[in-house]
């Protein structure tokens, strides 16, 4: 089984009107003012997971600021796993910071979502007033036993949209403050797994961490593999798209440039992920 835990899909209103948003959602626009930043909704993923292959797709929207827009569109992603129950699992997703984020994921999670996510500090970072916030919804989550989804990249490199100002010790912050949560960090962690070679602590503080794949091939040569498995290990790491921005295919090229065997594409592409969400 293939599941991808990366992808976002967006209602009819919002992709037909995104420049409607752009003042009121800086963050928003600077992921999505360029008209070559696709959004797609339901029937543009369903295509794109039968010609890839993919059997399941976690799927999930923006944190919007504003409580109505994430409200319409956490609808719009509970719609999608109902209707299409064996191929969609779906996450809330909000701003931490909205006074409503918490009645948000709670009604999300009792209509029959599987966790939340993905969250993003894009403007901020993940600092200590953000993990304050995130506090309560962890909290959530880690009585439910549920993963949270949590946008982190590299903290050095080229510049592009949607690459905020966190820092590593900002992420290993975030992980030492909820140890007994599930967390999966987006797009490799920020490379953090590589600490896993120190001697002290870090293992242990990684235990319940798991890091997806997204934006890969944009980010990193395909030896990232091979690096992740030896240190964080094939069991934590999740096929991850950020479908529409790259095809699940790109990423199956770069496992086999990398020299992955099928089992441990097999725990990448699926199995990991099936663990996970318990399915």
């Amino acid at each position: 089984m293939i599941i991808d835990f990366h992808t976002h899909i967006f209602s009819k209103k919002i992709r037909e009107n995104r420049e409607k948003h752009f003042l009121s959602e800086p963050a928003f626009k600077l992921l999505y003012k360029s008209p070559k930043s696709k959004l797609v909704g339901v029937s543009e993923i369903i295509r794109s997971m039968d010609e890839q292959g993919v059997d399941k797709s976690v799927v999930f929207g923006f944190p919007w600021k504003n409580s109505d827009i994430f409200r319409e569109e956490n609808d719009y992603i509970l719609g999608a796993v109902e209707r299409y129950p064996d191929r969609f699992i779906g996450l809330c997703c909000i701003d931490p910071f909205n006074k409503f984020a918490i009645n948000e994921v709670m009604r999300c999670l009792k209509q029959g979502l599987s966790g939340i996510g993905e969250l993003a500090f894009y403007e901020s970072g993940i600092d200590d007033t953000a993990l304050d916030k995130l506090a309560p919804l962890f909290e959530i989550c880690r009585e439910k036993d549920l993963p949270a989804l949590i946008h982190t990249n590299e903290p050095v490199g080229h510049i592009y949209p949607g690459k905020t100002p966190n820092t590593l010790i900002q992420i290993y912050s975030l992980v030492k403050r909820f140890p007994e949560n599930k967390i999966v960090l987006a797009h490799w962690g920020g490379g953090i797994f590589l600490y896993n070679i120190l001697k002290k602590e870090v293992k242990e503080g990684l235990k319940n961490v798991f890091f997806d794949t997204a934006a890969s091939p944009f980010l990193y040569d395909p030896e990232i593999y091979r690096l992740a498995i030896k240190l964080a290990g094939q069991n934590k790491i999740l096929l991850g798209s950020d479908f529409p921005l790259i095809k699940p295919a790109r990423y199956f090229k770069e496992m086999k440039e990398a020299g992955l065997s099928k089992s441990e594409m097999d725990s990448i592409c699926g199995k990991n992920a099936a663990n996970l969400l318990k399915l």
